[in-house]
């Protein structure tokens, strides 16, 4: 079986991890948690950061943190994984759906804008499979309706947007370090945040409450969680963030030969990646055209004759069951009925690429859709 994704595990991990295994205890409890949220601070260029157990808990704290509650609306794109919206639910607040661009499947900013109401506080872009988002106009809208703007970079690590990091635009971002992701901690996420307000507020809410007066640390003031980070899970992250150029790098020359051939295929594409951005090449995708006849379905079956694992592009999120439908998003309903992704964990080798490419090609061939 060709997997779909997996990380790139060496000795350096092992030896953190066996480090923190036998020494990372007591006064030693958080040497690597501080050590990789100082790295993140310094590669981001942030005041702050805070590691926790999951991106979507990382975002459920920054949605609370930045005051949106019962009565709000937050603005989602309809293309992401459905945690983007689910801590939208969890603060009482309303998602409200809006539809992607064809090229690059991250939010549209004229959805975005025809879409905010008297009721909206804030905004979600998603940088899709690593895809950066139209940050320069969701900034400039945003700002100009004074709504917050919560990055949801869980794919996007190293991803770049006018030569500027993704995660990097918003009032708060939140990165995932989930088993599948560009670099691991096995599960995972970390938040970071310029504004001194809202981190005190992620901070306080993530230890379940506690006073913010560090001379009473066990007091609590208010209802919070337990979104930590262990210490052992925070060793792998070390080990990854020393090598995240190394795991970038090795990512992005998956994407650039599966790019460089699938343009041989006629009517296919896939992810976009425009003069002054950086694919973060998380999990690259190709989307045939409306006009081959090909979908999701018949690829996958491909694939699966073949041994290999590809994956289903996200759903619409307003085609879930728990949301009403939004018929007007046709973008975004469009574009997941003829897209998988493709396998492009780190270890792929080219013999095995090439397999996935002649699959593709095979039913290129089936459909005369070889240039």
């Amino acid at each position: 079986m060709i997997l779909t994704a997996g990380p790139s595990i060496t000795q350096k991990e092992i030896d953190y991890v066996n480090d923190a295994v036998k020494n990372g205890w007591n006064n030693n409890w958080n040497l690597y948690l501080s050590k990789l949220e100082s790295s993140f601070k310094e590669k981001f260029n942030t005041k702050y950061s805070l590691l926790t157990s999951s991106c979507t808990g990382a975002m459920h704290l920054a949605i609370r943190a930045m005051g949106i509650g019962e009565g709000d609306e937050v603005i989602v794109p309809e293309l992401t994984w459905v945690a983007t919206a689910s801590v939208v639910n969890y603060v009482g607040a309303t998602p409200v759906f809006v539809d992607v661009d064809l090229s690059t499947w991250t939010m549209d900013p004229e959805s975005f804008r025809n879409a905010i109401t008297e009721k909206t506080k804030a905004v979600m872009p998603v940088h899709l499979y690593g895809h950066p988002a139209k940050m320069d106009e969701i900034v400039s809208i945003a700002r100009e309706h004074n709504l917050k703007i919560l990055e949801d970079a869980a794919p996007a690590i190293g991803a770049k947007f006018d030569n500027k990091y993704c995660g990097t635009f918003g009032d708060v971002a939140a990165f995932s370090f989930q088993g599948a992701k560009m670099m691991v901690t096995g599960e995972g996420g970390i938040v970071i945040t310029n504004d001194d307000e809202i981190f005190a507020n992620i901070k306080q809410y993530s230890e379940h409450g506690r006073s913010k007066d560090p001379d009473n640390t066990f007091w609590i003031e208010t209802i919070g969680y337990k979104y930590k980070m262990s210490n052992i899970q925070a060793a792998i992250g070390c080990a990854q963030m020393e090598r995240i150029g190394e795991l970038i790098t090795r990512k992005r020359e998956i994407f650039a030969t599966y790019q460089q051939q699938i343009e041989k295929f006629s009517g296919t594409s896939m992810n976009y990646e425009p003069e002054g951005t950086e694919n973060g090449a998380w999990m690259p995708t190709v989307v045939f055209s409306q006009e081959t006849g090909v979908t999701c379905e018949f690829l996958l079956k491909a694939f699966n004759r073949e041994n290999i694992d590809a994956r289903v592009f996200f759903s619409p999120l307003s085609s879930l069951p728990m949301f009403e439908k939004v018929k007007k998003n046709f973008n975004s309903y469009l574009i997941p009925q003829r897209a998988v992704n493709l396998p492009s964990y780190h270890d792929l080798s080219h013999s095995d690429q090439e397999r996935v490419v002649e699959t593709l090609e095979s039913v290129s061939r089936s459909l005369r859709l070889v240039k």
